[in-house]
């Protein structure tokens, strides 16, 4: 019996004295057929990686294999969960199997051990699959980490300097010798027959493309203007969104004509092996060159929009040349990787060829970063919001110098692969940044058209959302760049898929997803009830407004708590684990969150209780004014010189609160008056009970009345004590009364006294008689003849005690 065999049935076997009663389980055979084929895959895989001896390319091909096995055997892990839950639950039902020498009913053992049979058989394949799965994950990452090491090594490798003399002459011998073998394959081709044959085979279709790419790359820029004057006419002019489409079709139309081009120059069989390999990449490189002069071109119209502010329309023009030569730099870099590849040249003739390339991409990248620094001191009038932008620019700034110095040393010194995997694939993040830019200016203008906002949505919402979303996605475009692999982001994404493990709650990004969509539309829902309560049904009703709003905030609360429950079952997330991890750290946030946890609890007191509601007039430790909100946390009240005061909801459950319209705004108001002394009180009463009674808001019963308080040190004092039918219009009221009491004094003589001191000298004999002190004393008396003589100082509402003779 073969080796792999003897591995799957032990394995089985294995697997089928785990399960109690000695259950007769077994794959099928499709599936014992595909796991005899795994284990010889994996017997392979095991040998190949410790030999370590096969190329990268090979190691990438076993890879794939593998992970097409663990795939399979992932999904294999989850298969039947729903069937052996229910089978589970069943034999739980039958109750726990007897022990020692009782028996169960006949039906029950036959019923119980059917069930387990069938349990058996569908858990079998499980485990397979789960042994399976992490033999083939452990294979996957160790050949990963080989192709890594490799990559670290060939990194870090140090080959022939490229100014040594030495190797001048064999790199150009190496460069002549292949534009030659490719020129031959030309010629040689050219005068073969089969050829000749091939081309009057397919001349006309050859004819066709040939037109094809002649048409589009002479008229395509023509044509995409035409289209794009079409398109203003359906609306949105002005905008810029149909200006930068039609940029797009100018880069598009031509690319599709060197696309043409080159399959005509394919099809009629000209090019050689050489030939062949050259033109298949000559597609890549001519997108490279359209896309990067796209993206100076629109720079050059964002600055000329924009009023060339930031950047004159001259050192904008000489930018475009300088991204267009990067473009140049980039493609002569990947022609040099191919020209390595089909030759099969010594590091030494890379070296050369490469070096020049190197050098003046470095030089570019400090030209363009020379740039900026002349242009800097117009960046000073740009605008706060760019404060972020500027900063990522000024980081990309000492980027550029760094690379632009340290690049051509490495290569100088022989670490040419550092070079390389270094500044080009900065010169690619630098342009995919600007591409990105562009894009989310692009859609903040489409958003912008579609509301109506015009620029200001560049500055909204929206546009950050945009720029985040594009900045997550271009994530995976910038791995690429600076080294990973594909394999290595598929590697991440599924990882990512089987999702990761938090105190036993494991999370993934579709129990996460359908957490965030549940719950967003139980949100929504709880919004729409509360909108629909607050505007439509509770209006209707008899219930005050704080109770109102009591009901609302109580519903939008339960609602979030019930969003909030519903998302987590429907996500499948079992908290059941983290229990014991709340319980411990419930102990911790009880002291560390006390003062909150009380002021929720004081919220919920407040809703439910309702000893104070929205727009009640209340006094919290000396704090007057109306209540405009309650929340859980605090309350808002508005006071009355219009500033928002944020009170803790403890302390209004804890402390003295006086409402002041709590169940009704009546309300008592105290008017004190004094008149001087020797003025008829009767005469006084009458006149402040007839004030008293003939304001309108003052309530006939209970009557107003009028009290003779006593004798003060300088008047008679007297008060109004009158009931209000609305305690907040108490200042006006008190205002009003003392206008009338004034007039009605006036009318009938009455006098209302001030205070009045006279100063006594007991010795004045006693004072000095120097002249200095006749003179002190001589101004001293003028100045307080003068005070005698001066009317005295009104006072003004601030000065007064605002609480002085008011009882409500």
């Amino acid at each position: 019996m073969p080796k792999q065999a003897r591995l799957f049935l032990t394995l089985v076997f294995l697997c089928l004295v785990g399960f109690a009663g000695g259950a007769v389980a077994q794959l099928t055979d499709r599936q014992s057929e595909y796991y005899r084929g795994w284990i010889k895959t994996a017997d392979r895989a095991e040998s190949v990686i410790e030999a370590n001896r096969a190329s990268n390319a090979a190691f990438e091909n076993l890879r794939s294999e593998i992970n097409g096995y663990r795939e399979d055997f992932n999904k294999a892990r989850s298969a039947n969960t729903d069937r052996i839950a229910t089978l589970e639950s069943q034999i739980k039902a039958l109750g726990p199997k007897p022990e020692g020498d009782a028996t169960e009913p006949e039906d029950i053992a036959k019923l119980r051990t059917h069930l387990n049979d069938q349990l058996n058989s569908l858990r079998v394949p499980r485990i397979i699959s789960e042994e399976a799965y992490s033999r083939a994950n452990g294979l996957i990452s160790e050949i990963d980490q080989i192709i890594r090491k490799r990559q670290t090594k060939e990194f870090f490798q140090r080959g022939p300097s490229p100014i040594n003399p030495v190797y001048w002459g064999p790199a150009w011998q190496d460069v002549k010798e292949a534009l030659l073998s490719l020129a031959n394959e030309i010629f040689a081709n050219l005068r073969s027959d089969v050829v000749k044959e091939r081309i009057r085979d397919r001349g006309l279709g050859i004819l066709f493309l040939v037109i094809l790419a002649a048409v589009l790359l002479i008229f395509g820029k023509r044509w995409s203007e035409k289209g794009g004057d079409y398109l203003r006419l359906l609306g949105g002019a002005g905008t810029g969104a149909w200006s930068f489409i039609i940029s797009l079709l100018r880069i598009l139309l031509p690319w599709i004509g060197v696309v043409a081009a080159i399959t005509a120059i394919s099809l009629s069989g000209i090019p050689g092996l050489r030939g062949s390999l050259l033109l298949e990449n000559i597609p890549y490189w001519a997108a490279i060159a359209l896309f990067y002069d796209w993206i100076g071109r629109q720079i050059y119209v964002i600055g000329a929009s924009q009023g060339f502010k930031r950047l004159s329309a001259a050192r904008i023009t000489e930018l475009r040349i300088y991204i267009d030569l990067l473009a140049l730099m980039l493609i002569l870099h990947e022609l040099a990787l191919l020209f390595q590849q089909i030759e099969n040249v010594s590091d030494a003739t890379r070296a050369v060829i490469s070096f020049p390339v190197i050098v003046g991409t470095a030089l570019l990248l400090l030209r363009v970063r020379q740039i900026r620094t002349n242009d800097q001191l117009l960046d000073q009038t740009a605008s706060t919001r760019a404060a972020g932008f500027s900063q990522m620019v000024e980081f990309l700034r000492k980027a550029m110098f760094l690379l632009g110095i340290a690049t051509p040393v490495l290569a100088l010194v022989g670490y040419t692969n550092a070079a390389e995997a270094i500044v080009f694939p900065a010169v690619k993040t630098l342009v995919l940044i600007a591409a990105l830019a562009i894009f989310q200016r692009f859609v903040s203008q489409i958003y912008g058209w579609i509301t109506g906002q015009g620029d200001a949505a560049r500055d909204s919402l929206f546009s950050v959302l945009v720029g985040f979303a594009l900045a997550i996605l271009a994530l995976p475009v910038l791995a690429i760049y600076w080294g990973a692999r594909e394999t290595d982001l598929l590697e991440v994404w599924s990882r990512l898929l089987l999702g990761f493990d938090i105190g036993g709650v494991t999370i993934s990004p579709s129990n996460f997803l359908t957490f965030i969509a549940v719950f967003a539309i139980g949100y929504t829902l709880t919004r729409l009830l509360q909108s629909g309560l607050r505007n439509s049904l509770l209006p209707k009703t008899s219930i005050d407004p704080g109770g109102q709003n009591a009901i609302v905030a109580g519903s939008g609360y339960i609602g979030i708590f019930l969003a909030a429950l519903a998302a987590i079952m429907v996500a499948g997330f079992d908290l059941s684990s983290l229990a014991i991890v709340a319980g411990a750290l419930s102990v911790g946030i009880g002291f560390g969150l006390q003062t909150i946890v009380s002021n929720f609890v004081s919220g919920i007191i407040l809703l439910v209780e309702r000893p104070i509601s929205k727009g009640d007039w209340i006094d919290v430790n000396g704090m007057m004014g109306y209540v405009r909100d309650i929340s859980v946390r605090s309350t808002r009240i508005e006071t009355f010189d219009r500033s928002d005061v944020i009170i803790p909801n403890s302390d209004l459950i804890s402390g003295v609160v006086t409402n002041y319209t709590r169940g009704n705004t009546i309300g008592r108001v105290i008017v004190p008056v004094g008149v001087a002394y020797g003025t008829d009180t009767r005469l006084v009463e009458t006149i402040l009970g007839e004030v008293a009674n003939n304001h309108p808001m003052v309530l006939a019963n209970p009557a107003p009345s009028v009290v003779f308080q006593g004798f003060g040190a300088d008047a008679l004092d007297f008060e109004i004590r009158a009931i209000l039918r609305d305690v907040n219009w108490v200042l006006s009221v008190k205002s009003d009364m003392n206008h009338e009491i004034n007039r009605r004094f006036l009318e009938a003589g009455i006098e209302v006294p001030f205070a009045q001191r006279d100063i006594w000298l007991r010795n004045p004999e006693a004072l000095p008689t120097s002249n200095k002190v006749k003179e002190v004393g001589s101004a001293s008396k003028q100045n307080v003849d003068e005070l005698a003589t001066r009317e005295p100082v009104e006072l003004t509402e601030s000065d007064l005690d605002p609480d002085a003779g008011d009882e409500l």
